[in-house]
């Protein structure tokens, strides 16, 4: 028997005659515009894949999105919910040249796989309608398993080493005063958590930067390029200064990715894939350094983080303006403007 005991509630209705909450609205929107988004990247991946491993990686990542998104489609046509355009065959050249190599491919997915967690995490605990919460907790257990094949490609490889290892305590102590010192006094090692966190922050940053990279190389429009240089530069810099804080503790980091993107100049993507994709990619930083700065004491390294968020929420939003100003941002499931009613 399970630890976790059944409960069995009198008269309780959640079932799929409910209406969409907002939030579900809103979540399966969202999956659904990200593995939209994913279909049609990684259907050019795979074009360009020599490695019969990673190609059956991008194979299972593929028919997750295709997947996800034909369940979703199914409980938006039962609601009579407009499907949500998304992103086509328009967007993406299938013929252009190999712009990553296939090394990158793995590395890419632990990234957008750690994004589609993060949305079914949130949604799992405050989704009430029977199919939707079956929908999201089937995203996050399929992800999880993808996860781990991820991983394994990336050990077995050796493409990348694994986070840091730190001594076993000897025994339970408790913090003192200088415990959030980072600039005055005496400046303490840093702890697991920090560890842990500076980590997985190196990690996402090497594999934006060098997505954006590849993404600067092949747009056409002169203010996106400018936008994706300046996105460049900013993740390299995070990325420095977040190595430099584990090189003072003698502590190896993930290194960068750039010799992992070719010199082709051929774009596969059209220019509104690339700006949404790196839109939503800075996002997910942002939400990331709120989960840093949760679990941080050194102020040090919350300045660190601020600063980052700063920047990169500035990013954020320069890419929206153009995005609108395009007519490319789709509008997600809203609320009623009563006012306009009136």
């Amino acid at each position: 028997m399970g630890i976790i005991k059944p409960i069995k509630v009198g008269n309780s209705k959640t079932n799929v005659n409910q209406k969409l909450t907002s939030v579900e609205m809103g979540k399966l929107w969202a999956t659904y515009m990200g593995n939209s988004m994913s279909k049609c990247i990684l259907s050019y991946y795979l074009q360009h894949c020599d490695d019969d491993e990673i190609k059956m990686l991008l194979k299972n990542a593929l028919n997750l999105s295709t997947d996800f998104m034909k369940r979703i489609e199914e409980i938006f046509t039962k609601e009579n919910f407009p499907i949500p355009h998304g992103f086509t065959d328009e967007d993406i050249n299938l013929e252009a040249p190999r712009l990553f190599e296939d090394e990158f491919y793995v590395h890419y997915l632990k990234y957008a796989s750690k994004a589609g967690l993060s949305i079914y995490g949130v949604a799992i605990p405050i989704v009430y309608r029977e199919d939707v919460k079956e929908f999201f907790l089937y995203c996050l257990e399929t992800t999880t398993d993808l996860i781990q094949q991820i991983n394994e490609i990336l050990m077995g490889k050796g493409f990348i080493i694994k986070p840091p290892l730190i001594p076993i305590p000897e025994k339970v102590e408790f913090v003192h005063k200088d415990f959030l010192n980072g600039f005055f006094g005496h400046v303490r090692h840093l702890h697991a958590l920090e560890i842990a966190h500076l980590y997985d922050n190196i990690e996402n940053n090497v594999t934006s930067k060098a997505l954006i990279s590849g993404f600067s190389q092949v747009v056409k429009s002169k203010d996106i390029r400018d936008l994706f240089i300046r996105g460049r530069e900013l993740t390299h810099k995070s990325v420095e200064r977040y190595m430099e804080k584990l090189h003072e503790e003698d502590l190896p980091a993930p290194t960068f990715l750039d010799h992992l993107v070719t010199t082709s100049t051929f774009s596969p993507f059209s220019d509104k894939i690339m700006l949404f994709h790196k839109t939503d990619m800075f996002s997910m930083k942002i939400r990331a350094f709120g989960n840093s700065m949760a679990v941080n004491g050194r102020h040090d390294i919350g300045l660190l983080y601020t600063r980052s968020l700063m920047s990169i929420s500035q990013f954020v939003e320069d890419a929206a303006k153009i995005m609108i100003e395009n007519g490319w941002m789709e509008q997600p499931p809203r609320a009623v403007d009563r006012d306009h009613l009136s």
